[in-house]
């Protein structure tokens, strides 16, 4: 097929302002990535898509497996909390109040 391009799991974007974290979902215009490496502010970085990450999580937070994700950009944690975040994809695991990272499955889809 000659207009393939790529996959699309691995993307290349640049790091916005304050940078990219390596391992911590950011979102870059209307796509949620993972950092593969960290990256100043201005360079280019690759960004994972999909997949399953492990990641900080509102530790008040009580999900039941697969409930939307949202991503609080302003406090770096993923919660149950949709005002003012940004839904990045689906809790792996019902969770107990008081655990502090969560198994979330990226949706891959721009938001």
């Amino acid at each position: 097929m000659k207009n393939f391009v790529q996959l699309g799991d691995t993307v290349t974007f640049t790091a916005p302002t304050g940078g990219a974290a390596s391992g911590i979902p950011l979102v870059v215009g209307s796509l949620v990535v993972v950092p593969v490496l960290s990256a100043a502010e201005g360079y280019e970085a690759e960004g994972v898509t999909t997949g399953v990450f492990n990641v900080p999580k509102l530790s008040t937070d009580t999900p039941a497996q697969f409930a939307p994700a949202y991503w609080d950009a302003t406090n770096g944690y993923v919660t149950t909390t949709s005002t003012d975040n940004t839904k990045i994809g689906v809790f792996m695991h019902a969770l107990e109040t008081g655990t502090a990272e969560a198994d979330v499955r990226l949706d891959g889809v721009s938001v």
